[in-house]
């Protein structure tokens, strides 16, 4: 049984890594969209947990992955430079302008 979770947690990982993947320079995702178009709306915080151990998986542009009200991660003090470096202007309260910056993934 403890085998078959594994196998579940790197299959949703390969998963969430893999949209992360596609997210273009200069647009961002919440935790929440991913969640959501990967059929688990209920799961953003996992979709978090998993970025945070990415770097288990191989290199993914998870600096472009912020919450729902374009806060970057916290302890991640690199994401805001690398997004500024793709072009991503902060609005004056340091959150990315989501109406702006998410990405469109029905405009692809």
């Amino acid at each position: 049984m403890m085998n078959k979770h594994r196998n579940d947690t790197d299959e949703l990982a390969y998963a969430v890594l893999s949209l992360v993947s596609e997210i273009p320079a200069g647009k961002v995702l919440s935790y929440g969209k991913i969640a959501e178009l990967l059929g688990r709306k209920k799961n953003p915080r996992l979709v978090g947990k998993i970025l945070s151990e990415a770097s288990y998986y191989g290199s993914y542009p998870c600096h472009r992955v912020v919450n729902h009200c374009g806060r970057t991660a916290p302890g991640f003090t690199e994401q805001r430079q690398l997004l500024e470096a793709e072009g991503v202007i902060f609005k004056q309260n340091g959150c990315v302008d989501m109406k702006r910056y998410s990405w469109d993934i029905d405009d692809e």
